[in-house]
Formats: C-alpha cells, sequence, structure tokens
C-alpha cells in the first residue's frame, strides 16, 4: 500500500524513485516486520500469560520439558504473521499476483495452525485437530492456492522442474505439476511444524531458508543475473524477495522472545504458515530442489519420524529413542541448547550448500 502510494509520486518528487528498487523494498520490510514485533511483543506475550493461553507440553516428551517449559504462552505465530503482514502490505507490489499467493498460503496455514493450537488450548492437551483433518485442509488450501497461481499465470513456465548442477536436466511435468506443488507446500509446512519443538530450533533454520530465497527470488526476476547464472528468468517474481524480507524480520523479532530459554511458543500458528509459505516460494521461483536442500535440516526432522512410525508398525521396534530427531538428542543426553544450536549450523552449512547450486552448473 506505502509502496504503490510512494511511486505514484515520483513524477512530483523524483527522489522517491528510490522505492522502486526490489533491494530497498526488501531492506524496508524487513525492518518494518521485525520493528513491528519488537514493539508489540512484550504486551502481546503479557496479554497470552494473562489470559492462559498456555502451551500444553507433550506427556510422552523428555520429562525436563514438563518442568521448564510449563506456562509458556503459544500461538506466537500469530506475532510472526502480524510483523509479516505489515512488511509485505506496506512494501509489496499488491497487483503482483505471486504476491497475493503467497499472502494466501501463508494468511490460510496460519488459520488452521490457529485453530489447531485453540484446540490444544481449549481441551488442554497436545493433539489439537486430527491429523485426518489438518492433512485435508493443508492439501485444499495449497491447491486453491496453486489453481489460482495457474490462472493468472503463464503455467507453463511452472509445469518444469529443474535440478541444481546440470543446466539441461529439466523436466516437463505437465500437468503433474499441480499435485508436485501441492506435495510440496504441505510437506514443507509439516516439516516445519515437526522441527518447532525446542526454543529457538525452527525460528533460525527459516531465517535462513527465507534469506537464501530472497537472493534467489532477486537474481530470477533479474534477466542479467538469471541469464549469467543459467537459471530460468521468471519475469516479476523478484517480489517474492520482498515477502522473505518480512519472513526474516519477523522472525529475527519473534527469536528475541523465543530464545532459549523461551518467553512464548510460535505454535502451529507459525510453524505451519512458515513451513507453507517456504514452499510456495520454492514453486514459484522453480528452485523446488534447492528448497529440499537449504532446508534439510527440516527435511531430515520429517524423515526421522517417518523412519520411526514405519519402522514401529512394520517391526514393532523404533529406530530412534524418540522423533522427531531432536528430541532423540535430548534423550540421550544432549542439553537442549546444545541440540538447538549444532541443529542451526547444520542449517547454515546446508544454506550455503543451496545457494552454491546456483553457481556450479
Amino acid at each position: 500500500m506505502l509502496y504503490s502510494l510512494l511511486t505514484s509520486l515520483v513524477d512530483t518528487f523524483s527522489f522517491l524513485n528510490v522505492f522502486k528498487y526490489l533491494t530497498v523494498r526488501t531492506g524496508l520490510a524487513v525492518f518494518t516486520s521485525m520493528f513491528v514485533v519488537f514493539l508489540i511483543g512484550t504486551p502481546f506475550i503479557n496479554f497470552f500469560s494473562a489470559r492462559k493461553i498456555l502451551d500444553p507440553i507433550r506427556e510422552d516428551g523428555p520429562s525436563d520439558h514438563i518442568i521448564k517449559k510449563i506456562g509458556t504462552p503459544t500461538m506466537g505465530g500469530a506475532l510472526i504473521l502480524l510483523g509479516l503482514f505489515s512488511g509485505i502490505l506496506l512494501w509489496g507490489d499488491l497487483s503482483s499476483y505471486f504476491v497475493w499467493f503467497l499472502i494466501f498460503i501463508v494468511g490460510g496455514y496460519g488459520l488452521l495452525g490457529a485453530y489447531d493450537d485453540y484446540r490444544k488450548i481449549k481441551y488442554k492437551n497436545s493433539s489439537g485437530v486430527s491429523f485426518k483433518f489438518k492433512f485435508t485442509v493443508q492439501i485444499l488450501i495449497a491447491l486453491m492456492g496453486i489453481i489460482f497461481l495457474t490462472y493468472f499465470s503463464d503455467h507453463s513456465e511452472l509445469e518444469y522442474l529443474y535440478f541444481p548442477f546440470f543446466k539441461n536436466l529439466i523436466i516437463n511435468l505437465g500437468w503433474f505439476f499441480i499435485p508436485f506443488s501441492v506435495f510440496i507446500i504441505v510437506g514443507s509446512s509439516n516439516a516445519v511444524n515437526l522441527t518447532d519443538g525446542l526454543d529457538g530450533l525452527a525460528t533460525v533454520p527459516v531465517i535462513l531458508v527465507a534469506s537464501c530465497f530472497a537472493f534467489i527470488s532477486y537474481v530470477t526476476g533479474n534477466i542479467v543475473f538469471s541469464d549469467y547464472l543459467q537459471i530460468p528468468y521468471i519475469e516479476g517474481i523478484g517480489e517474492a524477495s520482498v515477502f522473505c524480507g518480512s519472513i526474516i524480520g519477523a522472525c529475527i523479532g519473534f527469536l528475541w522472545f523465543n530464545a532459549p530459554p523461551a518467553k512464548i511458543f510460535m505454535g502451529d500458528t507459525g510453524s505451519l504458515a512458515l513451513g507453507g509459505s517456504l514452499g510456495a516460494v520454492g514453486i514459484i521461483t522453480k528452485h523446488e530442489i534447492v528448497l529440499a536442500i537449504t532446508g534439510g535440516l527440516f527435511v531430515l526432522e520429517a524423515v526421522s519420524v517417518i523412519i520411526q512410525v514405519g519402522s514401529y508398525k512394520l517391526t514393532g521396534k523404533r529406530v530412534f529413542k524418540m522423533a522427531p530427531i531432536h528430541h532423540h538428542f535430548e534423550k540421550k543426553g544432549w542439553p537442549e541448547s546444545t541440540v538447538v544450536i549444532r541443529f542451526w549450523i547444520i542449517s547454515i552449512i546446508l544454506a550455503m550448500i543451496g545457494l552454491a547450486t546456483l553457481k556450479f552448473r
């Protein structure tokens, strides 16, 4: 909104032309969303604490969680979303269908997560909505978003799957790209949701992945840089960098309150929304495989759960002491801070590998 207002005055005040630059607006989105979260964070937490909007701790989780984390407010994802929407609505180009696609995905998954958190709080258990209901709604939201995207965009470009390290290895998915895209969004959403189990564990990797895709969105939407890097050029996709900037700023602000020991948890409100939005950005930039690399920590967490469940159902034995895998290391005696920081290091390494794929082709 502010972007549209300022650019409409360019003919009168030429210095306002600076707001047309994506780099400027991405930076402003980072600072705006971060400032909003910093500004309202403390009163937000105090309000939730007073209203007893508290996180129900898993009874089968590590025993020290019941002692350390009980009484901590949840639904902090609402705080993240307030910051995120402030950044994108002020500095994003709202005439872009890419922006509205991303807003729809993050908003839809945020509402689903909020309903799940509400059920947990109301019934004072960690179950929330049923897996079948959550999974079905996730698919429907993703499907509606993809249909919207294909209606307003040249979906022929979306049909291609590009492989990093190979400049000529491209697969035309045809209409299969619709279920493929739904799989990416739903899978990414649930992977981040599974990772969000320790103080700050999911927040920093989300910041790292969003930072990578802020850069990827920018170069993909720039015909000169995309040609130099030999990656697909997608007109208008640079606006996704402003969206990623909003994620970065909101999560940095949230990390101030979520760093160990956390004063508030993001809950499903935040994890489902952030995960879904990262999947959506990966799809529209045509870097789905790079998303799996940069977000490899999320993939690892999700795979650990799949292996644990599959092994138990087939053999009656568990591979890990507890899944997701971060709880496995807690059960082995690693302090929570050690698990979190080492997982952050892994995420940093994977982010660097993911960015390196842009050059090595």
